[in-house]
């Protein structure tokens, strides 16, 4: 295995709170509010906390509990009502998916609303039974490979379709030849060594950021 250690998302002393809190976050937000881990995952991305959580700010790592968080992602969301019966349950299967989607993260140094392309909420919890009781090294590993198999579709492609245009549109609008945007999009060509002009003739076109076209390695 690789070693990942210098390029790790933010000092390891806060990842056990980070787990933690993540963890209680995605089980008060579902148990408490009735929000579906997929639809907290997206409000917590949106809110710009995922941002500063993923980056190790101490105020949301540690500063704040799980319950702290939900209550901060959710402060303009009126129409969200609470309920007081909410129990803490640190073994439930949201409590899982949260602590180790801290740790994923943490782990590569992915930010999470990138993370969230290839890996949602209900992958998780459809390996919950199968890895909430091995080590979180090992559980890396496994999601990791389920990942890979997935066979996404690369952002290149998913963000054409998007944004409703052809191959040939893009290739025309962009500049960039025709077989090349298809090679990128089959994976004969890796996109991650473009140059720097083609990816952001590509990133104008399709009015994303340059580094959103980058593909991950989710090797270990």
């Amino acid at each position: 295995m690789k070693d990942k250690t210098e390029s790790r998302a933010y000092n390891e002393i806060y990842i056990e709170d980070s787990m933690r809190n993540l963890g209680t976050a995605f089980d008060f937000a579902k148990n408490s509010y009735g929000i579906e881990m997929d639809d907290f995952y997206l409000l917590f991305i949106h809110s710009g906390i995922a941002r500063q959580f993923g980056s190790g700010n101490v105020k949301y790592v540690t500063g704040m509990s799980g319950i702290e968080l939900v209550l901060e992602v959710l402060k303009d969301h009126e129409e969200v009502r609470y309920s007081n019966d909410y129990i803490k349950y640190d073994y439930s299967c949201e409590f899982w998916c949260g602590w180790i989607l801290a740790y994923f993260q943490w782990y590569y140094a992915i930010g999470f609303r990138e993370l969230r392309y290839y890996l949602k909420m209900s992958d998780l919890e459809g390996l919950y039974t199968i890895l909430h009781e091995v080590s979180e090294t090992k559980a890396v590993e496994v999601i990791s490979n389920h990942i890979r198999n997935k066979n996404l579709k690369t952002k290149l492609q998913s963000y054409r379709q998007a944004a409703g245009l052809s191959q040939n549109e893009l290739a025309e609008g962009s500049g960039v030849s025709l077989r090349m945007v298809q090679q990128y999009e089959q994976r004969q060509k890796d996109i991650n060594k473009a140059s720097a002009i083609s990816l952001y003739a590509l990133a104008r076109v399709l009015n994303r950021d340059l580094e959103e076209l980058l593909e991950w390695d989710f090797e270990m």
